[in-house]
């Protein structure tokens, strides 16, 4: 195999999170972006001895588990989701293989209980993040999600099946306003722009809506005819509108949108950092309050603009009732949540508990902890903020069980040799990254603990991603 060159064959799996594997003259190949049973052609771009990464060119034969068609129009252009073409069965089937074939690597004897499907499998997401831009260089003003595989090239995903319909309805409804205002976006590289990001959120209990428009400071200084602001230029579509006058007449237009849910919050943040994230250097309020409630087993929780939170509400309940099945028996035991986010665990574990000790490094986080288990008449929760790693040095109390709940990459090896040193009989790991998973896997088995029970969570159907639950326990003498 010569890199560059043109090469086809079939998938014959997919590993985590969405590498499809193809076995050509004793060569593996991996070529991202594919579903098992497809024939692809693709390029070469990196070559080694016995192994090769290639890059989709096309699909030349369709996978015969594929028996759907994209339920969305930029489906396959768009980075978000992978398998709108699959029956919801085989997608689980997939991300249960992949899982287990991660942890077959580095554990011997455990029950594996398959994999627990979300309860919604279109329209399950409660929160998504929309960038402005265009979907080629000198472009119309487009807004949704990346092009797969760019940094820079913006679709408009005005028809996502992931999410319900107000969240379309929302982001047309932005998009033809401010075309029509002639207003521009924010350009990465030059730094000079308006319109940023749109980030909607929607819970599925309550179906409160709250709506964040994240822009520049440089209102009508960068529009989309790229004149300076002068008030009389004739190119200046914006005329003499202010800035006010824009956000009036988006309140207005949103307020009478025609949605299933209820939109109880509009938010205006300022952004002026060249990093492409969504962040507020400041914030005003346009309409409403600046937060929604949801509601996950019973108790109800205040999200704020920027909080952390699970983004398939329903899929959480699934999720947290196997953590808690697996944490077993709390009657009088201490537990600790560590990154716990906004203590959504905690506050379940709570109930059964003597104490849940919660550490979240994002204070942000943690006062939105401390805010919700106040208003669900939890006292048994404290609260920290700071790293693990540090935090755990100074926590006095000890704890009986310990539920991990870390980040994509894992628990920092310095801060796991601490939680292990702590010698508890359980340890419940919640991972959404399972090469992570089975790395920090192989440092507790060796350090004294066997892993017991795993099952998979799928989050996120129709895209690659799958959590995973891990119950292990301390071995006798070690």
């Amino acid at each position: 195999m010569k890199k560059s060159h043109i090469y086809e064959g079939k998938v014959l799996r997919v590993d985590f999170p969405n590498k499809g594997i193809i076995e050509i003259d004793n060569m593996t190949v991996v070529v991202k972006n594919a579903i098992p049973g497809q024939v692809v052609r693709f390029c070469a771009d990196k070559v080694k001895k016995d192994k090769a990464e290639g890059r989709l060119i096309e699909v030349v034969e369709r996978s015969p588990l594929e028996t759907g068609g994209p339920a969305c129009r930029v489906f396959g252009d768009c980075g978000g989701c992978n398998y709108h073409t699959l029956p919801y069965e085989r997608q689980l089937e997939i991300k249960k293989d992949q899982v287990k074939r991660l942890i077959d690597r580095v554990c011997d004897e455990y029950t594996f209980e398959g994999i627990l499907g979300s309860p919604r499998q279109w329209g399950y997401r409660n929160k998504m993040e929309y960038t402005f831009g265009d979907e080629c260089k000198g472009g119309p003003l487009a807004l949704g999600l990346h092009k797969r595989g760019s940094f820079h090239d913006i679709l408009t995903t005005d028809d996502c099946a992931i999410v319900d319909e107000d969240y379309n309805k929302i982001l047309s409804c932005l998009l033809d306003y401010f075309k029509g205002l002639g207003i521009g976006y924010y350009h990465k590289l030059a730094h000079k722009g308006y319109l940023r990001h749109l980030v909607v959120r929607k819970a599925a209990r309550t179906g409160e809506i709250l709506v964040n428009l994240v822009t520049s400071t440089q209102f009508c200084t960068s529009c989309s005819t790229n004149v300076e602001y002068k008030g009389e230029s004739d190119n200046h579509k914006c005329g003499s509108l202010t800035e006010k006058e824009a956000m009036d007449g988006l309140v207005d237009l949103l307020l009478n949108l025609n949605l299933d849910g209820k939109l109880t919050g509009i938010i205006h943040s300022y952004n002026d950092s060249p990093a492409d994230m969504v962040q507020a250097d400041s914030m005003e309020l346009l309409y409403g309050r600046d937060y929604i409630y949801e509601e996950i087993m019973g108790l109800r929780f205040k999200i704020s603009a920027f909080s952390f939170f699970q983004t398939n509400s329903l899929g959480a309940e699934v999720l947290y009732s196997k953590a808690r099945e697996y944490v077993g028996n709390t009657r009088d035991k201490v537990i600790f949540d560590l990154y716990c986010g906004t203590g959504t665990i905690s506050q379940v574990l709570a109930p059964v508990a003597r104490k849940v000790i919660g550490v979240e490094i994002v204070e942000e986080a943690v006062e939105a902890a401390r805010e919700n288990a106040g208003l669900n008449g939890i006292n048994n929760c404290e609260f920290i903020a700071g790293d693990v790693l540090k935090v755990i040095d100074d926590i006095k109390e000890r704890p009986d069980i310990i539920v991990l709940d870390p980040p994509r990459d894992g628990v920092n090896p310095k801060a796991l040799k601490k939680i292990i040193d702590y010698g508890v009989d359980r340890i419940v790991y919640i991972s959404c990254k399972p090469t992570s998973l089975a790395r920090d896997l192989e440092m507790l088995q060796e350090r004294g603990y066997k892993v017991e029970r795993v099952c998979a969570v799928d989050m996120f159907p129709q895209t690659v991603h799958v959590e995973t639950v891990v119950l292990m326990s301390r071995v006798d003498g070690k």
